[in-house]
């Protein structure tokens, strides 16, 4: 879809989230915005869509296009566009929050298609701005290849949005645009001149590219906010200014995020003293994150991922290092006490904020020195899978982006899932109860990260877990460590899909094992 922008006003129309949505036709390709624990999460909006398709059937077949994960893992964010017939197409970064889009998926009554978190942003920007589409070295090597699925997560899902492009003698992935007929955002306040102001918020993510996406392709947009601004704002304090926007919502029942109402240390305020760092109790994850902060030196850019690898910075911070570098996430967040489980992606007094639009092309630039990401399953060649498993679909969110730019990274995860029981005793490590499910295989469920390609960028990789570590080499995963008191061929080779290569072995620190601790390892 081309043509003049659908705004024709310089300040928005205030009205009802049903008049909001009203006039979002059959077929119509809409991009959301929001994130994990509720940023930005414009539910009212999303309601009023739901709430029109189930009276009137209308809109039916309509495509969502979204770079984070949306909902409550029920009923809320992008569950509610969950009804047959609604959708007829998602383009996601992050399935798991909306199982309703899940189920819909898996049972092929939609196309579903996953693309990198970093990539949905920067292609609506892209698209925003009339340019034909988004050229990158990421995905290359993953499922995201065309010469693997292209991004294609069903059986229903036959259009080809990836192409494999040759620059200068260097292969490149191109994404196609993705024009939106609306863009759905939300913010804190709506501004006197009809600007949308996010003070109030956990993060901006990629509402002002969505907003754009829409105005360039002749869409609307649609935003939320909790209230009108009593006074006019400064410029500073407006993200999205009036003339993208076309209609506003105010919800005075909008809360921050799904820990409730307003935390000011969320939107920047002064730090709680009170929050502390957050180190699981299981034994298998605070070895693993306590080895993996092992690996972060004074200095550097320290990204982390979701999950297990989330916790190395509380590592850091109870060995007072955390001071000592500068943490980064997605969601463009700099520093600041970072939130972990359902709510990462939020942080308590960041030091800095930018767009996750932005961030991801810091990612770009190379400018991560070390990450620390989640891992579901790795096998021979150093690839690691965390976007599908037990034929799942979950989608990658930024992992993508990071691991293709990153320095250096650190995967981590338990060496088995499903029923993995650990002890610490007498400063070695017991395995109480060996998990049900192998998680080094011989072949990875589906690429998300590629050794082969990663090894010959020169970037390398770590791969910790709770008995032995591995590190990337030439001919995939080489064993350089395993844990005092594990029998290396019962503990580690025989749950393994394959014999990986042993290097010079080496005993984990045996400060990892001082603690006496039992608990399950799940992850």
């Amino acid at each position: 879809m081309t043509g003049a922008p659908l705004s024709t006003t310089r300040t928005p129309r205030i009205c009802s989230a049903d008049e909001a949505v009203a006039d979002i036709a059959d077929g119509a390709t809409i991009g959301v915005s929001g994130s994990g624990g509720g940023i930005l999460e414009a539910d009212a909006i999303l309601a009023a869509i739901e709430r029109r398709f189930l009276e009137t059937g209308h809109p039916h077949g309509i495509t969502v296009v979204h770079g984070f994960g949306i909902g409550d893992r029920s009923t809320t964010g992008l569950n509610r566009l969950r009804h047959p017939g609604l959708l007829a197409r998602v383009i996601g970064a992050h399935w798991t929050w909306a199982p309703g889009l899940v189920e819909l998926a898996m049972n092929n009554e939609i196309e579903a298609y996953s693309f990198p978190a970093g990539v949905i942003n920067q292609l609506m920007r892209e698209t925003g701005a009339r340019r034909p589409g988004l050229t990158t070295r990421v995905g290359l090597g993953t499922y995201v290849d065309p010469r693997q699925a292209g991004g294609r997560m069903n059986d229903k899902a036959t259009e080809e949005f990836v192409t494999l492009v040759e620059i200068d003698g260097t292969e490149y992935l191109h994404y196609q645009p993705i024009p939106l007929d609306a863009a759905i955002i939300r913010g804190s306040q709506l501004d006197q001149r009809g600007g949308i102001s996010q003070r109030h918020e956990a993060a901006y993510l990629d509402s002002f590219a969505l907003a754009l996406a829409a105005q360039g392709s002749g869409g609307m947009t649609l935003a939320q906010v909790k209230e009108a601004a009593p006074e006019r704002l400064r410029p500073q304090q407006v993200q999205i200014p009036g003339p993208l926007v076309d209609r506003v919502v105010i919800e005075p029942e909008q809360q921050q995020t799904y820990a409730g109402e307003y935390l000011d240390s969320l939107a920047g305020g002064p730090y709680d003293a009170t929050i502390k760092p957050d180190l699981p109790a299981d034994p298998a994850r605070q070895i693993i994150a306590r080895r993996a902060a092992m690996e972060v030196e004074e200095d550097v850019i320290l990204n982390l991922g979701f999950g297990i690898s989330a916790h190395v910075t509380d590592v850091l911070a109870i060995d007072g290092r955390l001071d000592t570098v500068t943490t980064i996430i997605e969601q463009g967040h700099y520093g600041g006490v970072l939130a972990s489980g359902d709510y990462f992606g939020m942080s308590h007094q960041s030091e800095a904020l930018i767009s996750s639009t932005d961030q991801f092309d810091v990612f770009a630039s190379g400018r991560i020195d070390i990450s620390a990401l989640g891992m579901a399953q790795a096998d021979r060649a150093g690839n690691v899978n965390v976007s599908r498993v037990g034929g799942r679909i979950m989608g990658p969110g930024g992992f993508i982006d990071i691991s293709a730019n990153a320095a250096r990274i650190v995967y981590c995860g338990t060496f088995t899932a499903k029923g993995l029981r650990v002890s610490r005793r007498d400063g070695k490590l017991v395995i109480d109860s060996e998990g049900q499910i192998p998680k080094f295989v011989e072949e990875v469920e589906e690429i998300t990260y590629s050794g082969p390609t990663a090894y010959a960028d020169g970037r390398t990789a770590l791969y910790v877990t709770e008995r032995a570590v591995f590190e990337l080499g030439p001919d995939g995963l080489v064993l350089t460590e395993i844990a005092p008191g594990i029998d290396l061929q019962r503990d580690v080779l025989d749950q393994m899909g394959f014999q990986p290569v042993i290097g010079d072995l080496k005993e984990m620190p045996a400060s990892l094992f001082a603690e006496d601790t039992t608990s399950e390892g799940e992850a």
